[in-house]
């Protein structure tokens, strides 16, 4: 199922991201820099395994050009969100947090769906003989 596919690979790099941020920050980076050095290794690696993996789809440079442009998007929709919920509709932050994560996973599945709808379908290996 493409959902769970998605969200192994969504896991992944969430993962590779807190690690990263953490050991950047450790070694003397600000929590911010860090985060915007992880950006693109993060990007890159989430992109070949949605291609490979959830999407089963070919690299191509529009899919490629979308998926960047919506996982750049994260931050502010992450911000917008915690702000809209916490601080204009006084949503407990035990409560928003939660919802601002499910609102992105929904935001990364449809705009990751959306990234790769024009990627065309990877072919099958060819028969060894």
């Amino acid at each position: 199922m493409r959902i769970t596919r998605f969200a192994l690979v969504g896991a992944t790099c969430a993962v590779v991201t807190n690690v990263a941020i953490i050991l950047l920050v450790r070694v003397g980076l600000g929590s911010v820099t860090a985060t915007v050095l992880t950006f693109v290794p993060v990007l890159l690696l989430g992109y070949a395994l949605h291609a490979a993996f959830t999407f089963r789809r070919a690299h191509s440079g529009v899919s490629f050009g979308r998926y960047t442009l919506a996982m750049a998007a994260n931050f502010p929709i992450t911000v917008g969100a915690i702000y809209l919920l916490c601080d204009v509709l006084k949503i407990p932050v035990s409560i928003a947090a939660p919802a601002t994560t499910l609102l992105i996973f929904l935001w990364n599945y449809l705009s990751g769906s959306w990234a790769f709808s024009v990627a065309p379908l990877r072919r099958p290996a060819a028969p060894r003989d």
